[in-house]
């Protein structure tokens, strides 16, 4: 039997694990090139993932509602097409690498305290719950190298209460102090863990503690990194979009009925973060170490809110290629994809600037946070009327004008404030100078 691996796919960047949602297929099943094989959901898309080849389901290894880490194998085809033989055919496997591939997702028990590794979450409910840390060390685990997840301590505490554990007698429970922080935790998982624990028991009355969704933990854990990782510097102007305005006015209609979608102010700004890019290719960039990686893709994220509250950042790929059309229609349909919860991996990977949008809830500007790994992000304020003075030949004078901010967070590593300032204003002058 020919024996193909189908992997957790990486679904973006920063992505390194996946949940598997269902199963569309058991084993025993054949399947054809582009069958869905199963449905994942990650922090940025949730996905039906197709299958690479024809053949048989062979095997499983992993059941729906396990998360498991990008690269890792999660189901065997055999693609040889000789359903008589499958038993045969899969003892003349090499026997080390059956058992390695069928042995991945089982529990690995620690030898040793150093060899165990603990969440955060795992010690707050140990702790909760006055669970030793000797005790903790014997429970086995389910997770990714046998490490125990979130749902092995809950289901372990609910037998416990239950009566269904019998500990040994040399580590009773109610022998042992309440499971303590490895050295090897961050301080910022030991403060965690403590402040929760102090904080959970001195609720005052009228306080509901709900914990977070995966993805608002996802999302939390992004941005907590992003600040980490990049010294964030803002700069603000302010931007005369009056002929921009007008000009939408007039053509609305018309756009509607041409393209069919909304002719909103966002492709126009794309447009101008587009061409900024070309202009300054310094801010189309990464970092790496003491490493500039320079892009040669132009990969414009749109932040979109989702139904749920969250965020996703869909991509437009290769944005300075498309015309103001192609951008309405690409914004347009990422959106309802993304809204629709259709996104596919492509949709949300590769991008190398994110534009976010605060207008639409009314905010004048704000200071975003950058998408990781890329070095900047444009936040865009709502458009409002202001008195301003204007000059014209007969002398200043004083007109209603359709004014907005915007702001670009920049990490400051690799953009100074000189490139910053030159890249946002290259973007303020393309919109104050709109032309049709």
């Amino acid at each position: 039997m020919s024996r193909f691996e189908i992997k957790m796919p990486k679904l973006g960047e920063s992505i390194t694990e996946g949940t598997i949602i269902s199963w569309s297929v058991k084993v025993g099943d054949t399947v054809q090139e582009d069958d869905v094989l199963f449905e994942v959901n990650t922090a940025k898309v949730s996905a039906e993932i197709p299958s690479p080849v024809e053949g048989k389901v062979v095997e499983i290894l992993f059941k729906e509602g396990d998360t498991v880490p990008v690269g890792t194998v999660v189901a065997i085809v055999d693609i040889a097409g000789d359903e008589g033989t499958e038993e045969t055919s899969l003892h003349a496997q090499s026997v080390a690498s059956v058992q390695e591939v069928k042995e991945a997702p089982k529990a690995m028990a620690a030898k040793t305290e150093e060899e165990r590794w603990y969440s955060p979450i795992v010690l707050q409910l140990a702790q909760a719950a006055h669970i030793s840390k000797e005790e903790l060390d014997r429970i086995q685990g389910t997770g990714y190298e046998g490490r125990l997840s979130k749902k092995d301590i809950k289901a372990y505490i609910t037998r416990k209460e239950q009566g269904n554990i019998v500990l040994p007698k040399s580590a009773p429970a109610s022998a042992q102090p309440a499971v303590s922080v490895s050295a090897q935790t961050s301080p910022a998982v030991q403060s965690s863990a403590s402040s929760l624990a102090t904080s959970v028991s001195g609720l005052q009355e009228g306080v509901e503690v709900r914990e977070m969704d995966r993805v608002r933990k996802m999302i939390a854990d992004h941005m907590v990194m992003s600040k980490h990782t990049s010294p964030h510097v803002t700069n603000v102007v302010e931007v005369d979009v009056t002929q921009l305005v007008k000009w939408r006015d007039k053509n609305k209609d018309a756009f509607f009925h041409r393209e069919g979608v909304k002719l909103t102010y966002m492709p126009a700004i794309t447009e101008a973060v587009a061409k900024a890019l070309v202009a300054y290719p310094q801010v189309n960039v990464s970092v790496d170490g003491y490493h500039i990686l320079f892009k040669k893709h132009i990969n414009v994220g749109i932040a979109v809110s989702l139904n749920d509250g969250n965020l996703i950042v869909p991509v437009i790929h290769d944005a300075d290629r498309l015309n103001l059309s192609g951008l309405a229609v690409a914004i347009d349909t990422l959106a309802v994809k993304a809204r629709d919860n259709k996104l596919m991996p492509d949709d949300i990977s590769d991008g190398t600037f994110t534009i976010t949008n605060f207008g639409t809830f009314k905010s004048l500007f704000g200071t975003p946070i950058i998408n990781q790994p890329q070095v900047a992000i444009l936040g865009v304020g709502y458009i409002e009327k202001k008195p301003a003075v204007i000059e014209t030949p007969e002398g200043d004078m004083i007109a209603i004008r359709h004014k907005m901010y915007l702001s670009l967070s920049y990490d400051h590593r690799v953009v100074d404030g000189m490139l910053g300032g030159q890249f946002l204003y290259a973007i303020k002058n393309y919109l104050e100078n709109w032309k049709e």
